[in-house]
């Protein structure tokens, strides 16, 4: 009989840190102590707190263990699974809160972590083994699919997700249900419903997350999808680079045939429905609907001018519709609990919850997931622990290279689609970076834009062209030779670009510009006017000196210089009526690299 249950997270970013090999540690262990009959050890997805893997989770007492190594494994095996005592050095116990519950009595909805998130579309992940039908059926899984297809028609099925509020949750925000009413009143004998699990942007992980940890809940929605709108077919982009994603999808297309959840003749109702896989290649443009479309029949992934709209003339010129990883992970839960439910959750405008991955300079980088209208700050400090090592906050960076900044004075805005539309953000997928007062913004915006001009496809030329004059100003103003008149080129061009481009990519791209010439144009001008860095980030507007009354002479600096940049003052040399200190750096062949400040003990050196 089992009594108790090891789960393991099994997600890529544990995966990576060796929970692999914390597993089989854990069998062999557990069969030296006799106890493979009754701990069972679960292969799960992604926890969430990424910043604290390998993650392994005990219950029934529900004990987290944070940063397990294979090391730690006899320990937890002999003094928890055996003796029934806690590993206190590796439990995660941050409650946020200066009065601290006994170790035992922590659960993780307690953890500053978890307690504010509501976890809808990420429900089953790192709960049930994403390789086992059977546990997620055990969660309600199929049950939905049943309801529909016994109990509901086409209409019913589009009204009940009309009525919920759900938007898109890829990028732009589009109704879910208005765009499946638009693919149901096209007139066809072919329909497709097609999953884009093409997610591109830098530091985003939330649908690779939900494929790895629950891909049965996108194949039951894909099935409901198809039969609200009449399609029998149905595809999953997805990327190649996503290897445990794409290896999960495939054993739950399998097992779900297996159980006649897919295939023809679903519950006996006379229902076909078909899933396949297609891989993309890395190309950032196909996260944009046409030219992933496009990707799939086969030709290079490029944008197609809309009208028509692929709910009219999508997939091998058929009615299509196309939704993200995280949309369908809500349709499930939404006809189980009904609209009113998810509707009950997120603000007016902006129902249910939403997916983010948290990155860049915060405490517990991770995947997190909030109901519409939750703040910037909850999610930082609360959620995230705050920014470490006693920065500030500077900005927020949302939806990616298509997104905007979020200066540290709007952190109390509740996040929803239409306030980081008015501040010239967009929610995007779901990527959030964190930045601190070391974070250089006219920098920020040049990392984006470099990247958008790398993933332009090269179709349109405001795009093509446009983003590439765009980074040349942003270099010129980095470089140190920027004008003043350089900044009203950037916005007459950035408005160019966005009403001139064909897609989305394009049409987004200059985001990160104008966001950051909006909040902090002082930065801009800094650059500009005082040819000075305020971050000390970019290089040719900087300067190493060394502090004569701190320096101790003691040559760490000389002998690490890559450059040999630093010399001794022999001389007692004098610059500017001023004597130089001991030690001196010679500026034209210092480059830059900052290994002096890095080897010195005394802090004698400094960006200028």
């Amino acid at each position: 009989m089992i009594r108790s249950h090891v789960l393991v997270c099994g997600g890529t970013g544990c995966t990576s840190s060796g929970s692999k090999a914390i597993r089989e540690k854990l069998a062999v262990e557990l069969k030296e102590k006799g106890l493979e009959e009754e701990v069972k050890i679960v292969q799960t997805g992604c926890f969430g707190l990424c910043e604290h893997g390998p993650i392994m989770i005990i219950y029934p007492e529900g004990t987290f263990y944070s940063r397990v190594t294979p090391e730690d494994v006899p320990e937890i095996v002999s003094e928890h699974l055996l003796k029934g005592r806690i590993v206190e050095r590796l439990a995660y116990t941050d409650t946020g809160e200066e009065e601290k519950k006994p170790i035992n009595e922590i659960s993780l909805s307690d953890t500053a972590f978890y307690k504010k998130q509501h976890r809808v579309a990420l429900r089953n992940c790192g709960v049930i083994n994403p390789e086992s039908i059977d546990e997620y059926i055990a969660m309600d899984g199929y049950f939905a699919l049943n309801k529909v297809l016994t109990e509901m028609t086409p209409d019913d099925v589009i009204n009940e997700i009309s009525k919920s509020g759900l938007r898109g949750r890829g990028g732009g925000g589009f109704p879910t249900g208005r765009k499946w009413s638009f693919a149901k009143a096209s007139v066809s004998d072919k329909k497709y419903v097609v999953c884009n699990a093409d997610e591109g942007d830098p530091g985003a992980f939330m649908d690779r997350s939900v494929l790895e940890g629950d891909p049965h809940v996108v194949l039951e929605a894909m099935t409901i999808a198809g039969y609200a709108i009449g399609a029998d077919e149905g595809w999953i982009y997805v990327r190649a680079e996503y290897p445990i994603a794409v290896n999960r999808l495939k054993i739950a297309i399998q097992q779900a045939h297996e159980y006649g959840l897919l295939g023809n003749d679903i519950f006996g109702t006379g229902f076909n429905f078909d899933i396949h896989i297609r891989l993309g290649a890395g190309a950032f443009v196909c996260g944009e609907e046409t030219a992933l479309l496009t990707s799939v029949e086969g030709n290079r992934g490029e944008p197609r001018p809309r009208p028509p709209f692929p709910a009219v003339k999508g997939l091998w010129g058929q009615p299509t519709i196309v939704n993200n990883v995280e949309t369908w992970a809500n349709i499930p839960q939404i006809i189980m609990k009904g609209a009113d439910w998810f509707a009950s959750m997120g603000t007016e405008g902006s129902k249910g919850t939403k997916v983010f991955a948290v990155t860049g300079k915060i405490k517990n980088t991770g995947l997190v997931e909030i109901p519409m209208g939750t703040t910037l700050r909850e999610i930082i400090e609360d959620i995230g622990g705050g920014v470490p090592n006693g920065k500030k906050f500077k900005a927020a960076q949302t939806g990616g290279p298509s997104g905007g900044c979020i200066p540290a004075s709007l952190i109390d805005t509740p996040i929803d689609y239409d306030n980081l539309v008015k501040m010239g953000c967009m929610m995007g997928s779901g990527g959030l970076i964190v930045m601190d007062e070391d974070t250089c913004m006219v920098d920020m915006a040049k990392f984006f834009l470099e990247f958008t001009v790398d993933e332009s496809c090269g179709k349109c030329s405001p795009c093509r062209i446009g983003t590439m004059r765009l980074l040349e100003i942003l270099n010129k103003i980095t470089d140190g030779n920027g004008e003043m008149e350089d900044l009203d080129k950037l916005e007459e061009l950035a408005n160019y670009i966005k009403s001139a481009s064909l897609c989305a990519l394009g049409q987004t791209a200059p985001n990160p510009v104008l966001s950051t010439l909006r909040f902090f144009r002082d930065e801009y001008i800094a650059h500009i006017v005082e040819k000075r860095c305020p971050a000390g980030v970019c290089k040719k507007l900087l300067s190493y000196v060394i502090d004569e009354d701190k320096c101790k002479g003691c040559k760490l600096c000389m002998k690490n210089c890559p450059g040999n940049a630093i010399s001794v003052n022999a001389k007692n040399e004098v610059k500017e009526g001023k004597k130089l200190p001991y030690l001196v750096i010679d500026t034209s062949k210092c480059v830059k690299c900052g290994a002096c400040i890095d080897n010195c003990k005394f802090g004698a050196i400094f960006k200028k």
